[in-house]
């Protein structure tokens, strides 16, 4: 019978995971939510351990939720249009210098919002810029891969970009103000570095002059970067809700740190938005209800379902005998012994069940709590980073691939990895080093 439960488990994992892989364009959280079901079915995952994944992952699911309802808000203020605008305006003409600036642009939007809701909002805006520009599918692949790369790459410094981030917070106890100031310096680091890798890569190919707007391939009256808003002066109204939604991103660190519930503070900040909007907009909030992606919550659970389930057959007890012995030899080698297995497994199985399963078992491996700090980070960094060799390696690269595909840009797996294989171990050897060394001086 525990073998049969062993054999389910197992197999409810692996489809689950092949089903996302061979078919991205379908809704992740239909082959998780089935996986889920066999697992409880197993009877590897019992009823009492349903309480436990709903607490874990409550807080972090309820964080998210509110940081795309305020990117829901923001594309109906038209944001989104403005700030392409800008982007344009501010390259003044030079492709060199839109390759600076959308990849900044795509590390901001990551910031405010999320990684997912990042690669969202930033792939059909860069992908609607470049073809009005009239560029060639060549010239429009260094500034769509590095976008994506450097988005999705940018949920490291900050836990709250990333829903798997903040549930592997709540379980190894760490807060987010202390993720933050452990964190924060070498992943921007590396990320700065990761970006100079992507430009060196790429320079050859960037256009060195850019078609004017007054060139781009438009039908006669058409264009598509029209501000939504009917106002004399847009600019200094989007300045002013870019303003509040830093405030709100800045409230939930300090949240964290009075030991206010982050979740809370989120929603509070969204509500605040939405009022904004139904007074400018005249739209009420229950269009939310429609727009808000409630599948990644689904998604969160059944796969936490299924993480906490091998983790029940014995799976995290394996890493610890294989794991212990290096780990707690010196903050050096957890750093980057954690942040290269994670890095590995995410590419393998997508950076979701590689993260929870790594975090499951440094909590089991009775660490001191700097190594099992040092060593989540690291796992992070593998989590963030390290997963990007692979389109595989997350959910918001598989989400990019198709909305690219499906726009009509051809972007081969050989075109991805002839880039990232270049520019993503380098970026990771170095930011887990620069951690180790960060945290030793902080500690």
């Amino acid at each position: 019978m525990h073998d049969l439960m062993v054999l389910i488990t197992v197999c409810s994992f692996l489809l689950t995971i092949g089903f996302i892989f061979w078919r991205p364009h379908v809704n992740e959280a239909i082959p998780a939510t089935i996986g889920a079901l066999l697992v409880l079915l197993s009877g590897s995952v019992s009823m009492a351990d349903l309480g436990d994944i709903i607490q874990t992952i409550s807080g972090a699911a309820v964080t998210i939720m509110a940081t795309i309802v305020m990117a829901i808000v923001l594309e109906s203020f038209g944001f989104f249009h403005w700030a392409t605008e800008l982007l344009t305006a501010k390259a003044r003409g030079s492709g060199i210098r839109l390759f600076w600036l959308t990849n900044l642009f795509c590390f901001m939007m990551t910031l405010f919002v999320n990684n997912d809701g990042s690669i969202l909002i930033t792939t059909p805006i860069l992908l609607m810029m470049l073809k009005n520009m009239g560029l060639k599918n060549h010239q429009k692949i260094p500034y769509l891969i590095s976008g994506a790369i450097v988005a999705t790459a940018s949920s490291a410094p900050i836990g709250v970009s990333n829903i798997v981030n903040l549930i592997a917070l709540k379980i190894v106890h760490m807060d987010l103000y202390m993720h933050t100031a452990m964190m924060f310096v070498p992943a921007t680091l590396g990320l700065i570095l990761l970006t100079t890798l992507l430009f060196l890569f790429f320079y050859r190919t960037l256009p060195k002059k850019l078609p004017t707007p007054a060139q781009w391939n438009l039908r006669p009256g058409q264009h598509p970067l029209q501000d939504s808003l009917q106002q004399d002066n847009p600019g200094k109204f989007m300045r002013n809700i870019l303003i509040f939604v830093l405030c709100v991103r800045i409230s939930l660190f300090a949240a964290s740190f009075i030991h206010f519930p982050v979740s809370l503070m989120a929603v509070i900040g969204s509500a605040f938005l939405l009022a904004w909007r139904w007074y400018h907009l005249k739209i009420p909030p229950t269009d939310m209800l429609k727009k808000t992606p409630w599948y990644i919550l689904i998604f969160a659970f059944s796969m936490y379902v299924i993480i906490y389930g091998l983790n029940n057959i014995g799976l995290t007890e394996w890493l610890i005998r294989m794991l212990q012995p290096i780990v707690s030899g010196s903050l050096f080698y957890a750093s980057v012994l954690m942040g290269g297995l994670i890095s590995i497994l995410s590419n393998i199985f997508n950076n979701h069940p590689a993260l929870m399963v790594g975090t499951i078992t440094l909590t089991h491996m009775g660490l001191d709590p700097l190594t099992l700090k040092i060593s989540y980070l690291a796992s992070v960094i593998g989590s963030d980073i390290g997963s990007l060799l692979l389109p595989i390696g997350t959910l918001a690269t598989l989400m990019w691939l198709h909305i690219v595909r499906k726009s009509g840009v051809k972007i081969s797996w050989a075109q991805y990895l002839k880039v990232t294989i270049v520019v993503i171990p380098v970026t990771v050897l170095f930011t887990l080093i620069l951690l180790f060394y960060w945290v030793s001086w902080l500690f």
